[in-house]
């Protein structure tokens, strides 16, 4: 099962916040009140995200989080690169593979053509979408073509 980990679901809630927000710098505190994610794993997941340049943060009595550029720019995959490290399916998948078959390997090739079109698709969804700011561009399929697939 494909699965995001809590704490990437965790930093998608926080940045759907500051995405809400994105006018106001948001103290920690302030996030974990909001969010109701604890204090200690908010502040991780800030500065996790502070680090990949997804967030930025500024000290003293009026300081906090806000978005580093905005929700526009920043994707699915750039969320869950930064909070899960490249996103790959399969060992071969991934940018730097080390798997000892792939050269006799018969499957590996069709794991990356999945892999790139599960990574192309949360490209296309981007921060703003996810937190409600913006409109996501419904992707559907024509009934016609829906119904001559299951009657093939």
């Amino acid at each position: 099962m494909l699965r995001i980990s809590k704490l990437t679901d965790y930093g998608t809630v926080i940045l759907a916040l500051l995405a809400s927000q994105p006018d106001r710098q948001l103290a920690a505190a302030e996030v974990a009140e909001r969010t109701r994610i604890a204090l200690p794993t908010v502040s991780k997941v800030l500065k996790t995200l502070q680090r990949s340049g997804l967030v930025m943060s500024t000290r003293g009595s009026h300081g906090g989080y806000q978005l580093a550029k905005p929700a526009s720019e920043i994707t699915a995959v750039h969320v869950l690169d930064a909070l899960e490290g490249p996103f790959a399916i399969t060992e071969c998948s991934g940018e730097h593979s080390s798997c000892g078959l792939e050269s006799d390997c018969r499957v590996g090739h069709v794991w990356q053509r999945v892999n790139s079109a599960i990574r192309r698709a949360l490209a296309d969804v981007t921060l703003a979408q996810l937190a409600g700011v913006e409109r996501s561009v419904a992707t559907t399929v024509p009934l016609t073509r829906i119904t001559r697939i299951t009657r093939e």
